[in-house]
């Protein structure tokens, strides 16, 4: 008798406990979306999210498969670019020593390879036809490089650069990414070959090695931010790309120190699949790299669009009445501002401004554009139309009544398809037609410019 109080306090303690889970779960997984809070934790859920929602839905693995068989092909045009741009600093000899103490049982391999590389390098400074061999060793790089932006935008949901655009900003990629990479595998060694000499202290060697091991992490830092901002067709922010940087750059850094760490096991594998024994581990390598790699674009483009999802699920299931008062909002806001000369606004100023959910915001300039009722403002120096460039109306001040707009609203699309529709329900047509026609009439002459809104 004394024990059930005991045993309903212990399940009450239970049910609320799952009951709090529940809630928990719900906030994190939907919820937030509707919290307007503007913190740092809120902020973190939201992209933790976005991150996982995204990863589920757009099959990175795959993607990492597809670009790991890619990277395969183009893996001794990109080694004799490294080893190109290693000899211009007298590193060779560096590159070739960290990829052997990154695979002690693979000298055969390795050599192999380095051989390719070399003539590789040879026929592109000594073939028949001056330069070739340098276009192609460029081309077949830039292929793979093309591959990989076309994965970033895909994440980043933006189209693919311009052929000219490519050749430039590739160039500038080629120059700074290699020359980190080369920065981040190869200062340990060096440093430690010629610092220690000058050390008279041997306790101070374990210090050099973690500021050393420090350094390179800073290094794989530095490369992961400048892809995540050089390679996406997109404005993508400092802050946003170097939270992503850090976290793809440490799980990189990771993942090589367990790859070094596990070659001790090779000789299982050589057992099995003799010389070839590389090729396996080498592809798993990728894989994950890979992996980590687009896992950390999806964070970097979540951190910095979090914004554009909030109200996802009622932006999702707005009603018409609603949608209809939004767009004209919108309107009436561009028109206003026109009207007194003020700076035009593109959509993520709008949406910041009066906190409209980005993506409705979106779809309803898109929608406009395509009706005729906005025209984007191109500023002489921008050439691409895809940016988020400001609006303006199309039209003098005049037509834009609340009457003239519903009406070309209503009018846009394609109608009158289905066959015998308006014969067969010609008396609802009929009653639909005429409330539009009434509501149209009746705010014929309400011009936008003149509706009362908060700016005013």
């Amino acid at each position: 008798m004394k024990e059930k109080p005991h045993t309903e306090n212990a399940s009450g303690w239970v049910q609320r406990l799952s009951a709090k889970a529940l809630e928990l779960w719900d906030y994190c997984s939907s919820g937030v979306w509707a919290d307007r809070r503007d913190n740092w934790k809120v902020n973190i859920v939201k992209t933790l999210n976005l991150t996982v929602k995204t990863f589920m839905s757009s099959d990175l693995q795959s993607k990492a498969c597809a670009m790991t068989f890619r990277t395969l092909l183009a893996i001794v045009p990109a080694l004799a670019l490294l080893f190109a741009i290693g000899r211009g600093f007298g590193f060779q000899n560096l590159l070739q020593n960290q990829l052997f103490n990154y695979f002690p049982s693979q000298h055969k391999a390795l050599q192999m390879a380095f051989s390719f590389v070399d003539s590789c390098l040879a026929q592109a400074s000594e073939g028949i036809f001056v330069g070739v061999g340098i276009v192609f060793l460029l081309w077949t790089l830039i292929s793979l490089l093309s591959n990989v932006e076309e994965v970033f935008n895909q994440v980043w949901g933006v189209p693919d650069r311009s052929m000219l655009r490519k050749t430039t900003d590739y160039l500038a990629i080629f120059i700074i990414l290699p020359i980190l990479m080369i920065c981040s595998g190869g200062l340990q060694i060096f440093m430690s070959t010629t610092i220690q000499k000058f050390l008279p202290f041997d306790f101070l060697s374990p210090i050099l090695e973690w500021v050393l091991d420090g350094v390179s992490y800073v290094f794989a830092w530095l490369f992961f931010v400048g892809a995540y901002m050089l390679i996406p067709n997109t404005k993508v922010r400092f802050k946003n790309a170097l939270v992503a940087g850090i976290i793809a750059g440490t799980a990189f850094q990771i993942l090589q120190w367990l790859f070094v760490t596990g070659q001790v096991y090779v000789a299982k594998y050589n057992a099995i699949y003799g010389s070839f024994s590389f090729l396996p581990l080498m592809l798993i390598w990728m894989q994950f790299s890979w992996l980590i790699t687009l896992a950390g674009a999806l964070i970097c483009c979540a951190s910095q669009n979090i914004y554009m999802f909030s109200f996802d699920h009622q932006t999702q299931n707005i009603s018409m009445s609603y949608r209809r008062k939004v767009c004209i909002a919108i309107l009436t806001l561009i028109v206003q501002r026109f009207k007194s000369n003020e700076p035009p606004l593109n959509v993520a100023e709008i949406s910041t401004r009066y906190m409209i959910p980005h993506r409705l915001t979106g779809t309803l300039i898109k929608y406009m554009l395509e009706c005729g009722l906005l025209t984007k403002v191109l500023p002489p120096n921008v050439q691409d139309i895809e940016d988020d460039l400001p609006l303006q109306p199309s039209m003098s001040l005049e037509h834009y009544t609340v009457g003239n707009v519903l009406s070309i609203i209503r009018e846009h699309g394609e109608s009158g398809f289905i066959p015998g529709f308006d014969e067969r329900f010609s008396g609802i047509c009929e009653v639909c037609d005429n409330i539009m026609h009434e509501i149209e009439k009746a705010n014929a002459d309400v011009q936008l410019c003149e509706l009362k809104t908060e700016q005013q």
